[in-house]
């Protein structure tokens, strides 16, 4: 393609091609031509002999080139009548913009990839790449002024040099602040997805306790004091929303019907789509098809560096990728090599049969005691909960007839004697008609109602710990291992596909601990 660039202050047509040795022989019949390292492309003085070069080698790249220069000329018009000043501070990684607000200068600057507005400090701060700064001075024109030095006071300003400042920053990751160090900034450009915050100052890479050993290590070694600050508030880079990207591509139909044919669920349809929605946006100017491996493991970088989104996430982004080009488009098996964090082994919150009982005499509402009960006595995620239909209670049998859970599995649990008391109680008092627990017009509760009321009920019962539906799951199986049951007849009531997924709860309970005399007690003090 042709186009515009600043090179050293003049103004300069370039040309951006592959390599071919009969084009190259073209462009070295190009006046004044100069080859950029940095840029990777070819570059001459922007005059009418240049011009007619191009036009005579490269036809059809300079009819496009020209039309492209119709449209921003069309912009800069629209513009004309607007005399505010802007200030263009530019750093190795942003594009820093200070202007008085403007309607049509706002919407220009939403067309531009990756911006986002410092409301703190009145600004917009733009990724710095060769088509934002174009598209910028082009647009703005006469109007601007480009600053070298932003005025800026760096987080280590009032930081002493034998100090090291670790800040929390997003979930994570850690924020870490000195002055210049040339053996330490050697270290951390060792450490996995690290980045350098130019504006601000400061380095940010994972938190993992192999960074904070290094880290020590480093200090312990050159005398260096190192102080750690919890964040003062969440900072997470939200994923960027429709308006933002140009010409905004919603999930291709045959990805979706590709789904609906597998007989995917609703929840892993929902999922997907988005995911991938998200992924084609990344490359809004590029065909699907003509993405590359490489320009996928660019893409997950985004997101764990710049979105910093969890391991999970991260998973099904690489899953939804990997679905549309072997299952949709049917080609063979693709592996993505990527470093990925050390996944985390927490220990589930779980509570005691007596905090169980306090949330569940806590609540007068019939519906909602009968909503904690059921998910307790059964084990059962929200899912299964708010999905159960009335016939799906057995009480013939005294089990829960759990259809289509977790990986489409059908599977039965326990059914409690003093549940089923209680809901035959409910159910004169409501007299549900399809699924056994509804909200509006007779449809079946959302999660995340069930979640606010397992909530607002463990904080009526005065418990601290961090309570959600799950934790009721998890205390139900921690309460059946410390009462002797088998852990295979708990697999299968929790609809576990591996044993491995439920030995969690063997780190939890504290069967056998009793028998266990505390070396403490035998000193006497």
């Amino acid at each position: 393609m042709i186009k515009k660039i600043l090179h050293k202050g003049e103004k300069r047509l370039a040309l951006e091609l592959e390599y071919n040795n009969e084009l190259l022989n073209y462009v070295k019949k190009i006046p004044n031509r100069k080859w950029s390292k940095t840029l990777r492309l070819w570059h001459f003085p922007d005059n009418t002999e240049s011009r007619e070069y191009l036009k005579k080698y490269f036809h059809k790249m300079y009819n496009d080139y020209i039309s492209n220069e119709i449209k921003n000329h069309k912009i800069e018009n629209k513009n004309d009548n607007t005399t505010d000043k802007v200030l263009l501070y530019k750093t190795n990684q942003r594009l820093i913009l200070i202007l008085q607000w403007n309607k049509k200068d706002v919407e220009f600057l939403k067309t531009l990839k990756y911006y986002s507005y410092d409301n703190i400090e009145k600004r917009w701060l733009i990724t710095n790449n060769e088509y934002n700064f174009n598209a910028i001075t082009e647009y703005f024109a006469e109007r601007i002024k480009i600053e070298e030095k932003l005025p800026i006071i760096k987080a280590a300003k009032k930081i002493a040099y034998n100090e090291l400042h670790i800040v929390e920053h997003q979930k994570g990751r850690i924020k870490i602040i000195f002055k210049f160090n040339k053996e330490l900034v050697a270290l951390l450009r060792t450490f996995p997805y690290r980045t350098w915050d130019e504006v601000n100052g400061w380095w940010t890479t994972v938190n993992t306790e192999e960074v904070i050993n290094e880290l020590e290590k480093f200090c312990d070694k050159n005398k260096i004091k190192i102080k750690y600050f919890s964040k003062s508030q969440k900072i997470v880079k939200g994923r960027l929303m429709k308006e933002q990207i140009p010409n905004y591509r919603v999930c291709p139909e045959k990805y979706l019907d590709k789904l609906r044919l597998l007989r995917y669920s609703k929840n892993t349809l929902k999922t997907y789509s988005s995911n991938f929605e998200e992924f084609i946006n990344y490359y809004y100017n590029k065909k699907i098809e003509d993405i590359s491996e490489k320009e996928i493991i660019e893409f997950t970088r985004y997101l764990v560096v710049e979105r910093g989104v969890s391991e999970s996430y991260q998973n099904q982004s690489i899953n939804a990728i990997k679905f549309y080009y072997e299952r949709v488009l049917g080609e063979s098996r693709k592996f993505y090599y990527l470093d990925r964090p050390k996944r985390e082994k927490i220990l589930p919150v779980v509570l005691t049969k007596q905090e169980v009982k306090a949330m569940i005499d806590s609540t007068n509402n019939i519906k909602h005691k009968c909503l904690i009960m059921l998910i307790y006595s059964a084990g059962l995620r929200v899912s299964e909960a708010i999905n159960l239909k009335i016939n799906d209670i057995d009480s013939g049998r005294e089990v829960i007839n759990i259809r289509r859970g977790k990986g489409k599995k059908d599977r039965i649990s326990l059914l409690s004697k003093d549940l089923l008391i209680n809901l035959r109680e409910y159910y004169k008092l409501y007299q549900p008609k399809e699924y056994l627990f509804t909200g509006k017009d007779n449809a079946a509760y959302s999660s995340s109602s069930v979640l606010k009321i397992v909530k607002r009920t463990a904080k009526r019962a005065n418990i601290k710990k961090h309570v959600t539906t799950h934790t009721l799951r998890h205390s139900f199986a921690t309460h059946l291992l410390e009462q002797g049951t088998d852990l295979r007849y708990i697999q299968n009531l929790l609809g576990h596909a591996s044993s491995k997924t439920t030995e969690i709860y063997t780190h939890i309970t504290r069967k056998g601990m009793e028998n266990i005399k505390n070396p403490l007690d035998d000193m006497g003090i």
